[in-house]
């Protein structure tokens, strides 16, 4: 017997049911560690703990050479002394700074212990020069004729009061006024020529330019000495020692003066060719202006070379005690060279005013040092009072010349054009 079920019309299907599956296993995530957060570490901070070590380590290092000259080792002298105790203190300093720091941060303080120390060695060796040479020449100094006479009518045996350096002072002024008229054109355009011209030919003169700055002094004296005095046949005079003088500063200055054009960002250039302004306008207008700064300190730089030249004024300028103004003729000293001069003497009049000589020169370059300064030390676009006044009233003067100008071109009756937003 055939037994048949039941079935449903198509599309009417009851409810189905479907073996139950077993059900799979949630995932479970690990948890998460909490990270500790470093703080960022400030390695310039100055702390307590870094007092202590650099005090610890000064102490620990003086007394410890003091044993090692005075009780343990046959050492003797000062300078040794000074040099076992710096390293000393270097070693100790670094093993203190270990106990509270990592690697880095011990590195970080061992340089700029070093670096500190360095700069503070040599700023207290500036300071002993300068100093040094204002207390030996204090008797020369206080002397009104010191400035106002030259030493033709002083002997070996007079007495203060009697001759000075005018005719060094007024060398000196000429000497290096020829040399700076002649060098900051001459630099500051070849400085240029090395930047906006770029070739084969820029890289030979920068390359005789970076030989240059290395060649002795006397080297540019007896160059000078031959040719201009031997064999075009000028006497020695103060201009002779002025074209000696700008053999060694024109080096200076124009490898000093590249380095701080090459500083100038190139999108300056670029804004100002994008206006149609020829390279040279923009040389004049936007490079130079820019590195005016920089530019100042080349200058200064040279200068300082210049000024304490003393062989290359010996051979070509020669030397007199007597008041020479006329630099293309006769004899004229400096003041290196009259400084020179005047301490190879054994008497102690001359030593003093040696020294005093040397003060002066000190001053002559501290004096043209704030000059430059003052004139070229603004930066790019800072303007001077009176270059802001101009600006103001040329600015106000447009302003009216403008207001007088509209109503005159607009036509009577008719209202003024406006612009569509739509």
């Amino acid at each position: 017997m055939t037994v048949t079920t039941a079935q449903s019309p198509p599309g009417d299907q009851g409810p189905q049911t479907s073996p139950a599956k077993p059900s799979a296993p949630g995932t479970t995530l690990p948890a998460r560690r909490k990270t500790r957060t470093e703080s960022r570490r400030n390695l310039a901070t100055l702390r307590a703990t870094d007092v202590y070590a650099m005090l610890g380590a000064g102490a620990a290092a003086l007394c410890t050479t003091w044993l090692m000259f005075d009780r343990m080792l046959p050492f003797n002298g000062a300078l040794g002394f000074v040099v076992i105790a710096y390293l000393l203190f270097i070693g100790l300093y670094a093993l203190l700074v270990s106990f509270d720091e990592d690697g880095p941060a011990v590195r970080d303080r061992v340089a700029a212990a070093i670096v500190q120390s360095l700069g503070i060695v040599m700023l207290a060796v500036l300071a002993f020069v300068v100093v040094y040479t204002l207390w030996e020449g204090r008797d020369a100094l206080p002397h009104l004729n010191f400035y106002t006479e030259s030493m033709a009518d002083a002997g070996p045996v007079e007495p203060l009061s009697v001759g000075g350096i005018l005719h060094a002072i007024v060398g000196t002024l000429w000497q290096i006024s020829i040399a700076l008229l002649i060098c900051i054109p001459a630099g500051l355009v070849c400085a240029v020529f090395l930047n906006e011209v770029p070739g084969a030919f820029s890289r030979f003169v920068r390359t005789m330019v970076e030989a240059m700055t290395a060649l002795p002094s006397i080297v540019a004296g007896l160059f000078i000495y031959a040719t201009f005095i031997l064999a075009l046949g000028f006497d020695r005079s103060g201009l002779a020692a002025a074209l000696a003088i700008c053999v060694m500063m024109l080096p200076i200055i124009i490898r000093a003066a590249d380095v701080v054009i090459r500083l100038v960002p190139g999108t300056l250039r670029e804004a100002s060719y994008a206006l149609g302004t020829s390279r040279w306008r923009t040389v004049w207008h936007v490079v130079l202006p820019t590195s005016r700064s920089g530019l100042t300190t080349a200058i200064i730089l040279g200068t300082a070379r210049g000024v304490g030249e003393t062989s290359p004024v010996l051979l070509t300028a020669g030397y007199t005690a007597e008041l020479n103004a006329n630099p293309l003729h006769d004899p004229m000293v400096s003041l290196p060279l009259a400084a020179f001069e005047l301490v190879k003497s054994p008497e102690p009049t001359y030593i003093a005013r040696g020294f005093g000589t040397a003060a002066v020169l000190l001053m002559l370059v501290l004096v043209l040092f704030v000059i430059a300064r003052v004139l070229g030390g603004r930066g790019p676009g800072q303007l001077t009072r009176r270059q802001e006044h101009r600006r103001v009233k040329a600015s106000r003067r447009d302003a009216k010349r403008f207001a007088a100008k509209a109503p005159a071109d607009q036509p009577s009756g008719s209202p003024a054009p406006t612009r569509s937003t739509s």
